[in-house]
């Protein structure tokens, strides 16, 4: 699939896509379940929207080849956004005005935040995004929304899980960008470290993408901690901040939440990053562990490597029709409430290997992971825990 990156160009995965891939599917149809989204495919995110933007693609093809739900083909509505709230709120109007829309796709933590009113007040739109906000870990005040994996703070819940089993009372330091995704999880982390006899021993905050990290090495060298867990950072400024503790003769072990956990963000600092740790949802594309026939099918659609963006999106799509299917297979109508209810009745559920055990959805979040570690060797990230999960 070829992308336009235009600002109000509409890509409709039945209409477009499927034409684009030699298919004849109708543009249009009264019962189609329609999923929108609002997809930020240009902009600071596009990497991210481009692989998720496949990935319901991929997702929503095999479904309907397959016969689509109860007979019922799913189409798939996005526009992109830029990663602008603004565009992101006027691609949502925009899609809903023209399509009968149960279910849609966020690019955002704020998007998900501003529509939430919205959502509530119509009742019949069911959404899930690229947030994993603690904030949105909350039934009762976002009642029609869902995180398809665990959020920030159960992230790095799993992570002091590993660490209180591998080193039990262990110090360690928390890095986060000074920004509002950075700040989310530090008070429930301290709270968590000190259930598990771990101690925080010393906290730093930074720009999103700052270069001259030499002050916060300097506190970290004398925090001496076990471990440190950035958080609020895809790459920059991870790789100068574990140079330059190398070269001090750091011992610490440096870990990193979901942005910062792709394997092809790691290549060209591949030295630097050997040993780096962090805790991933979902099964990397190239994992061959156990059976996986959905990895295999992905595979198959897409020869080469995809990230781990393409992975959240295509678990939110499986997670999305399956709440519908079953909310169809009760007679009941696709309402926001009657959807949220299907999907919290999923309990150990098999998701073909993009997740390595059953999954279940007792609330707003799915509360596993695992914890990987890079090889910067053969430039791959490799388990080296189980799979956690987060009672709730």
């Amino acid at each position: 699939m070829r992308f336009y990156p235009t600002r109000r160009k509409v890509l409709s995965y039945a209409a477009a896509g499927c034409l684009a891939l030699g298919l004849n599917v109708p543009a249009r149809a009264a019962d189609d379940i329609v999923i929108g989204a609002s997809m930020p495919m240009t902009g600071v995110f596009a990497f991210a929207g481009i692989a998720l933007n496949n990935a319901f693609q991929d997702y929503v093809k095999i479904v309907n080849d397959a016969g689509g739900i109860n007979g019922r083909k799913v189409k798939y509505v996005a526009e992109d956004t830029g990663y602008k709230v603004d565009n992101s709120v006027a691609v949502f109007n925009r899609i809903t005005s023209q399509e009968k829309v149960s279910l849609y796709y966020g690019d955002s933590t704020a998007f998900s935040k501003t529509i939430n009113a919205e959502l509530n007040r119509r009742g019949d739109i069911m959404l899930a995004g690229a947030s994993f906000a603690t904030e949105l870990n909350d039934p009762k005040n976002f009642p029609n929304q869902f995180i398809a994996g665990p959020d920030y703070s159960e992230m790095i819940g799993i992570l002091l899980e590993y660490i209180a089993k591998t080193k039990p009372g262990a110090k360690i330091a928390l890095v986060n960008s000074d920004t509002e995704f950075g700040r989310d999880p530090i008070a429930p982390t301290e709270k968590r470290a000190a259930e598990l006899g771990l101690k925080v021993v010393e906290k730093i905050a930074t720009p999103p993408t700052s270069v001259d990290v030499s002050t916060e090495v300097l506190k970290l060298r004398r925090a001496d901690p076990d471990y440190t867990i950035f958080h609020g950072y895809i790459l920059a400024p991870l790789p100068e901040f574990m140079s330059q503790a190398k070269q001090l003769g750091l011992k610490t072990k440096f870990m990193g939440t979901f942005w910062s956990m792709d394997n092809a963000i790691w290549a060209k600092s591949a030295d630097v990053a050997d040993g780096f740790m962090g805790v991933m949802p979902y099964r990397y594309y190239f994992d061959t562990e156990g059976k996986s026939p959905m990895l295999e099918k992905i595979r198959q659609i897409r020869p080469e490597y995809q990230s781990t963006g393409y992975m959240q999106g295509f678990l939110t799509a499986m997670l999305m029709t399956e709440a519908a299917k079953r909310t169809l297979d009760a007679k009941k109508d696709l309402t926001a409430a009657n959807m949220k209810a299907s999907l919290n009745s999923i309990k150990d559920f098999d998701t073909g290997g993009i997740i390595g055990v059953p999954i279940s959805i007792p609330g707003n979040t799915v509360p596993v992971g695992r914890v990987y570690q890079y090889d910067g060797a053969n430039k791959t990230m490799k388990p080296v825990s189980d799979w956690i999960k987060i009672a709730k």
